[in-house]
């Protein structure tokens, strides 16, 4: 039977939570996945599981609750890993969930920011609270809705004003503002500054002096909930929720391409895969890029020109590259870095100490200051690969991976325990570079500029490395169907935020065309592991 309730363009984070959504309310549902393994930008190719945009993340806690994910194995982690900054002269500087131990290493670089961080954690959570109320409300289609469609929007603004007068106006004010302005009024030490501010570049098309880097701050601390990455592997999340979808009756189709959405006088009626084979549903939700969606999937005859023009416009713009290095080493290669004699002297608590005994719970970036963090962002703005990156470092043992239990034997990697994995997270190498493009010559100047930039934290790592892989940002766009490299499917940016994401009047996950819907991250509340554009859009078509 060919025949479906809601059809489902793409198996990764948003499409399968919608999946469980709907199957869990009685829909006959059916996800199709062009790759051969569920979990789209979560999960890398067999041999490179590391190497996916977001090999880390966790859902949103409401999500895990209404949909019974802890009975299907998503286990309670804590919220974030620890974060270090390398520095010049091997000093370090350890942000944490644990306060006393971050305020004791800021006390090496500033006594008056080591005091003030209590209170800018604080506001901190106070202002991710209230993004994640914002993500969660249902935005009507401007600039006609009904008194019933704006009732959550003032909801909202009660939620705001309970911020008190102080934060809701700093929450206000923050959204415009660069991450620079925005941590200058907090702090004075620039290692403390651009540490934090690396959190609002991160996957942006932005520097620390950019106007918005500050929002991209805000939501890379909630998605991460906290300052390092996720505890728990993307793979996991995956797997649960997979599990959780075919448990609640959703069918999940691998190798199943969709290269058309059907529609008949503005309604939608199916998709027709690769094969010539033909599904009809009432309901299809597309996961995948806006520009993908209506650009290459869906006929031009049914969209209005001024519609397209606006796609067209969308800002994807990736300047992100990922990196693995397997190394030949039992040695953890985080426990190989350069260290001060004096790092440790000035602060009773030593930003390695815990990783010496796990140091794959933690996130090191080199990110030394702002100004370092701004010139890295000035060769993106020229087409240029940065000579001087950004970079943010993650490593774990090759047999590492989540339990068997929740995840299928083909995401698992089969290199020998002996080894370990160094995953680089580069900044920034644009998708479209100037005067040339990407290819093997490009790729090896990404290359060597990585491997220059760790010898200076990681001295013996050049004679360590057994393997070497890389994505560039059109490998991302092969790879995973990212247009331009971009894995939030659309820059966060002011001008494609809240009612603009991904185009003004269709931030309701709702578009021209009955029936078609769009679930991906390019949608309100996009961008980074979270499931939001999933649920939210099966919460529409449940209120239909």
């Amino acid at each position: 039977m060919n025949r479906y309730d809601v059809l489902i363009i793409g198996a990764g984070h948003n499409g399968l939570t919608a999946a469980a959504y709907l199957a869990k309310a009685g829909k006959r549902v059916l996800v199709l996945e062009q790759r051969p393994l569920v979990g789209g930008f979560c999960v890398g190719e067999n041999d490179t599981p590391t190497l996916a945009p977001f090999p880390r993340g966790i859902l949103r806690p409401d999500i895990i609750r209404h949909l019974g994910l802890e009975r299907f194995g998503l286990n309670p982690a804590p919220a974030s890993t620890d974060l270090i900054s390398l520095l010049p002269g091997g000093r370090q500087l350890l942000l944490s969930a644990d306060t006393a131990k971050t305020v004791d290493s800021i006390s090496q670089f500033s006594k008056a920011d080591s005091a003030r961080w209590p209170a800018f954690i604080r506001f901190m959570d106070r202002a991710a609270a209230f993004l994640e109320a914002a993500y969660a409300t249902p935005i009507p289609r401007l600039p006609r809705f009904s008194l019933k469609e704006g009732l959550p929007l003032a909801q909202l603004a009660l939620k705001l004003r309970a911020l008190g007068p102080q934060d809701m106006h700093n929450v206000i004010r923050l959204l415009p503002m660069t991450a620079k302005e925005f941590l200058d009024e907090w702090f004075e030490s620039e290692e403390l500054k651009a540490a934090i501010a690396s959190l609002g570049i991160h996957n942006a098309n932005l520097g620390v002096m950019s106007a918005g880097s500050a929002y991209n701050l805000l939501h890379q601390y909630l998605i991460r909930g906290g300052w390092g990455q996720p505890a728990i592997d993307s793979r996991q999340v995956i797997a649960v929720l997979e599990s959780a979808a075919k448990a609640y009756g959703a069918e999940i189709r691998a190798n199943a391409e969709v290269t058309r959405i059907t529609v008949e006088n503005y309604c939608v009626t199916g998709v027709r895969l690769t094969n010539g084979e033909h599904l009809s549903a009432s309901s299809v939700l597309s996961s995948v890029d806006p520009k993908t969606t209506f650009l290459r999937l869906v006929t031009p005859e049914p969209l209005d020109p001024a519609f397209v023009w606006q796609v067209q416009r969308i800002k994807m713009r990736g300047v992100s590259a990922k990196l693995q290095l397997t190394l030949n080493s039992s040695v953890h290669p985080f426990q190989s870095i350069r260290l001060s004699a004096s790092s440790s002297a000035t602060s009773s608590v030593s930003p390695l100490e815990s990783v010496r005994f796990s140091a794959s719970s933690s996130v090191f970036i080199i990110a030394p200051s702002l100004a370092y963090l701004e010139r890295a962002y000035d060769a993106a703005k020229y087409g240029q690969i940065s000579e001087a990156p950004y970079l943010e470092l993650t490593a774990s043992a090759s047999s590492a991976a989540p339990s068997a239990s929740s995840v299928s034997p083909s995401v698992a990697p089969s290199a020998a325990p002996s080894e370990f994995v160094l995953t680089v997270h580069f900044q920034f190498a644009p998708y479209f570079l100037k005067g040339t493009a990407w290819d093997d010559s490009t790729r090896a100047i990404l290359e060597r500029i990585t491997l220059d930039a760790l010898h200076e934290y990681i001295p013996n790592l050049k004679s360590q490395i057994e393997n070497l892989k890389s994505l560039t940002p059109l490998d991302l766009e092969t790879a995973f169907s990212l247009t331009e490299g971009d894995p939030h499917h659309g820059q966060l940016m002011l001008d494609q935020f809240f009612f603009m994401r991904p185009i003004p009047g269709y931030a309701n996950h709702k578009t021209p065309i009955e029936g078609l819907y769009l679930c991906g991250s390019g949608t309100h509340g996009g961008g980074g592991v979270s499931g939001i554009p999933g649920r939210n859009t099966a919460k529409t078509i449940l209120k239909k």
